[in-house]
């Protein structure tokens, strides 16, 4: 296995100091391939896609699935995400979508991601998984004036392409809206989405699985894959497991060799969270931040947050490019930096936890469902760009219906491989770099 960052970000042997991870009971059992084994289909990869694609495939195709989890159902940013089950998918803008798929490859898309956020819904109603936050919406707070009036661009955009609508709030409409904030020049609030606990919804997922048949094995890496005849080879440190299709979905945690097409195909970048103690209504009132609606802002490098029902404060953002135990420290302590200059009322309040994880970034900046280019029975889903709650979900039923042969309408942006990174071996020279460019454009906080 060949990874791009340092080895403490793929320790399996521990979780990472989370909220989610705490407010839970302990993982779910899922023993370790043992010796040789077989199935009708093997995943990679126990988080959104695989647990969907193993679900869907068990119970409404009838197939034998074994999956494959380097740690535990939801270790890596299933299980690790700042929750936000919303619109996403891509970090391409709607006029770069159309540039390359045209308006009903941009409105097919479009109707992939609002059908993304309701088979979530589905799911948490129909397998009772209690995981669900908040209420519906997300807001898009403008950093600057000048990022106001891209927003309301934006909003045009949608209205036109999609015929959707959004309300738009001018600054001074911010703080009775319960949006009050230094760093905060306007907002665009969308109806779609909601938040949830995402290690809840990931172990629900596999708990499902389970019942529909699913074998799920946990420490489990896949160290090697094989064609060997009609069927693949998977090697675990423990055992061998032989199916006649794979599907790949490990996303940001992926292994560089497994399979060697996804060689620089993605760039993991780091996402860090840290969670308040409960914060008190009259706490809340004092920074004039009350929305209970899932929030973000519009800097390249963007800060998201949320309160929990039990009155925590989630607030993450993007920007590490190590994951050494120093890098990580530093990491944390500017994301607790920028969180206090955000949110200056609650400079004072306890970090009660704080962790990081990766999200998947691709060569198109496109997310991909579709079979692995010359490698027969070999499928992938990954790329969710930061936005895999929703996407990841239906990517993976979507990549269900591939592998069980039945036809599968998938977006004609998703259909396309991912392409790669120019001088793959420098992609974390180029990210850093990106964010110091980035860092410039967003300008200086507060």
């Amino acid at each position: 296995m060949r990874h791009l960052y340092e080895a403490p970000a793929y320790d399996t042997s521990r979780w990472p100091d989370s909220h989610w991870r705490a407010s839970l009971p302990a993982p779910i059992p899922c023993p370790a391939l043992a010796g040789e084994a077989r199935a009708e289909v093997a995943v990679i990869g126990a988080g959104y896609a695989g647990l969907n694609a193993a679900l869907e495939l068990a119970r409404t195709h009838g197939a034998d699935v074994a999956v494959l989890e380097a740690g535990q159902p939801g270790w890596g940013a299933s299980g690790r995400n700042g929750g936000f089950c919303c619109l996403g998918g891509a970090k391409l803008g709607d006029r770069q979508i159309v540039a390359r798929v045209g308006e009903g490859g941009a409105r097919d898309f479009r109707d992939f991601q609002h059908r993304a956020i309701e088979r979530v819904a589905a799911l948490l109603a129909g397998e009772g998984i209690d995981a669900r936050q908040g209420p519906a919406g997300d807001i898009c707070l403008a950093h600057s004036p000048r990022a106001f009036a891209a927003l309301v661009q934006e909003a045009d955009d949608k209205r036109r392409l999609y015929g959707e609508t959004a309300e738009l709030l001018p600054p001074e409409a911010l703080a009775e809206h319960g949006l009050a904030g230094p760093g905060f020049h306007g907002a665009l609030v969308v109806e779609a989405g909601f938040p949830l606990h995402p290690l809840a919804y990931a172990e629900g997922l596999a708990r499902a699985a389970q019942a529909a048949g699913v074998r799920i094995h946990g420490q489990s890496p896949v160290t090697d894959l094989a064609p060997e005849g009609a069927t693949w080879r998977l090697t675990t440190p423990g055992g061998t497991l032989r199916a006649r299709r794979v599907l790949v979905a490990t996303n940001g945690y992926s292994s560089e060799d497994l399979p060697p097409w996804i060689a620089g195909r993605t760039l993991p970048a780091q996402s860090a969270i840290l969670m308040t103690r409960p914060l008190s209504p009259a706490e809340k009132r004092a920074q004039g931040f009350t929305t209970p609606i899932m929030s973000y802002d519009t800097r390249h490098l963007l800060h998201y947050f949320r309160h929990l029902p039990d009155g925590r404060f989630l607030f993450g953002m993007r920007g590490g490019t190590s994951a050494t135990p120093k890098a990580e420290a530093a990491t944390a302590a500017r994301v607790r930096a920028e969180f206090r200059r955000l949110f200056p009322a609650w400079a004072g309040v306890e970090v009660a936890h704080e962790w990081a994880g990766f999200v998947c970034l691709t060569g198109s900046l496109a997310p991909f469902v579709g079979p692995v280019p010359g490698a027969k029975g070999l499928f992938a889903a990954f790329g969710w760009h930061g936005n895999g709650v929703a996407p990841a979900s239906l990517g993976g039923a979507l990549a269900a219906g591939l592998i069980a042969g039945i036809p599968t309408a998938i977006p004609a942006l998703m259909r396309q491989p991912p392409r790669r990174f120019p001088l793959p071996p420098l992609r974390r020279l180029w990210l850093r770099a990106a964010y110091r460019a980035y860092a410039l454009q967003d300008g200086p906080l507060p």
